[in-house]
């Protein structure tokens, strides 16, 4: 059965300059150890930087799995990975890209959330990892983690159970979605647009 390892929130900070220009973002996230409320637009406590290219109602909650961090320790074995580094507001076991599906519901605690697309990198995850490498490997590695609506407000805890719900309707995993995405996208730059900070 899938499991929250941890919730995290974070709000916007200035985390660098491009060009001269500040640069804000809510990617740096911290865990949250008790009870944690679900509103329809975000976690208490966290807080996007700039709602014209993410948060709103389909990227309220961005979900990263915790298998996937064994794997960026190994790219970036000098860097410190506490859970939330990818900017993630729920850190989870047993929720991994093949087998999540769009529009799947899951429930976790007495909240309610439906799947709804893959996350993409921007440059501001370059920002957060020092690199632009990251952009890249993050896209081909298909480790991209996905986002969540928020169906019904509730609260939740780190460690609880997290009950899948099929669509039970023709749909997509989230894998098939971000591999479309590469096969359109192999002579272009890797996506600038922000959607998790």
């Amino acid at each position: 059965m899938a499991r929250l390892v941890s919730a995290n929130v974070g709000r916007p900070r200035e985390i660098g300059s491009i060009r001269g220009r500040r640069v804000h973002s809510g990617i740096y996230k911290k865990p949250i150890y008790g009870p944690v409320k679900i509103g329809r637009l975000n976690l208490e406590g966290d807080e996007q930087a700039d709602l014209t290219v993410h948060g709103g109602v389909n990227k309220a909650v961005y979900v990263y799995p915790s298998e996937h961090y064994s794997y960026w320790k190994g790219m970036f074995h000098a860097m410190s990975m506490p859970w939330g580094t990818f900017g993630e507001n729920f850190t989870t076991e047993g929720l991994l890209e093949d087998s999540v599906m769009v529009a799947d519901r899951l429930k976790v605690g007495s909240a309610e959330f439906e799947v709804t697309q893959p996350r993409l990198p921007c440059y501001k995850l370059g920002m957060r990892f020092g690199t632009n490498r990251i952009l890249k490997l993050f896209l081909e590695s298909g480790r991209t983690g996905f986002y969540l609506r928020v169906v019904r407000e509730g609260e939740c805890n780190p460690g609880d159970y997290i009950s899948v719900i099929p669509c039970g309707r023709p749909s997509r995993t989230i894998a098939s979605i971000v591999n479309s995405y590469k096969k359109n996208s192999e002579d272009e730059p890797p996506p600038t647009m922000e959607t998790s900070s």
